[in-house]
């Protein structure tokens, strides 16, 4: 798979064709499993690693799993093209930051990513566009059956799957939601619903999952513990609170406009000229001025702008994915430069900076 390639599709988790996809990025589960005969990567050797890693290459590349899977040597990758695989979701910090032999295999469709030696020997994930958890669920559990057709797992006949991690323990799952809830922030009310999501043993992290920020009121709501509990209840946790979530966004939207709708427009016309015609513009500022965007073009604030296009400038903003579009290793600073001069091409209406992109 050549990573260029990457840079002119559009990942499942932009596309904005799921269900609900005005609030909710995208559905994911992810299943933590290791290999019966070998040691956690937390205690495995040098050697140990590039066995396991081999051992698991040679079987996720031959059983029938996705469309098209492509396997990635991400120890063999440059800092940049890593971070570019961690920025896409397809592959998570740890396994980009991570030491000694390890990959990921990837379908065609960016739905499905098998990370190998992270911290468990294989971590599977798939993602649907929007509020899919069933379908993702299903999806994921016919790609753990073909894989532990030939992979011989760690497991325990009362503990369940053997994890690195104890509170993965059980099931090994990650059930998780990315939203976008820049109405709950602006009305103030999202640290009371994270509160809430807490007492019920839900936990909230940023954009790319654990130990991250939040940017641009992007977060992702998953599952603390596993253990205890069957894959479909941990499936219907999640499920069950999500459509809350998404009916309190959109009630803060519905105040917004109602009592605030000046201030409203006017911050996100504010955002919108400030992509259009900034010189210099950090990541961070991007985010939130896209994510002011996005919300003014869902809200018919905004006409002319497509909330797919706001979507994929999400990702291609960010430092790899603009290094990789532009060519060249860039410093902060010219990163800055090269940021704002796309997104004014871009707003301009199309060239090279065009963030429009193919299917």
């Amino acid at each position: 798979m050549k990573l260029d390639n990457l840079t002119q599709s559009v990942g499942e988790w932009l596309r904005g064709t799921g269900p609900e996809s005005d609030i909710v990025m995208s559905s994911r589960v992810r299943l933590a499993r290791n290999v019966a005969q070998f040691p956690f990567v937390s205690r495995a050797t040098e050697q140990d690693r590039a066995e396991i890693e081999r051992f698991l290459r040679d079987r996720i590349t031959s059983a029938p799993v996705g469309h098209g899977l492509e396997y990635i040597d991400v120890g063999g990758l440059e800092e940049v093209d890593r971070q570019f695989l961690v920025e896409r979701q397809l592959i998570s910090r740890e396994l980009a930051d991570a030491q000694g032999a390890r990959g990921v295999g990837i379908d065609g469709r960016e739905q499905v990513s098998l990370m190998i030696n992270e911290e468990d020997h294989l971590r599977i994930q798939c993602v649907h566009s929007g509020l899919d958890l069933a379908g993702v669920w299903q999806q994921i559990r016919d790609v753990d059956d073909g894989i532990e057709r030939v992979v011989p797992y760690a497991f325990h006949p009362r503990w369940g799957y053997l994890t690195a991690c104890p509170t993965n323990v059980g099931t090994g799952i990650r059930v998780s939601v990315m939203l976008h809830l820049p109405a709950l922030v602006m009305t103030r009310q999202i640290d009371k619903v994270f509160r809430s999501l807490h007492k019920i043993s839900l936990a909230v992290r940023g954009l790319y999952g654990e130990g991250s920020q939040a940017m641009g009121d992007f977060y992702q709501i998953s599952n603390q513990t596993t253990l205890g509990k069957t894959e479909e209840e941990l499936v219907e946790q999640v499920g069950d609170v999500v459509p809350v979530l998404i009916e309190y966004e959109r009630r803060a939207r519905e105040f917004l406009v109602r009592e605030t709708q000046q201030n409203v427009h006017d911050q996100v016309s504010r955002a919108y000229g400030i992509l259009r015609t900034a010189q210099t513009i950090t990541a961070e500022e991007t985010m939130q001025l896209l994510s002011r965007v996005r919300m003014g073009v869902l809200l018919g604030l905004i006409g002319d702008v497509d909330i797919s296009a706001i979507n994929v400038l999400l990702v291609r903003t960010q430092p790899a994915h603009l290094q990789k579009i532009r060519g060249l290793e860039l410093d902060t600073k010219d990163r800055n430069i090269e940021r704002a001069r796309y997104l004014r091409q871009h707003f301009e209406g199309g060239g090279e900076g065009s963030a429009a992109g193919n299917n």
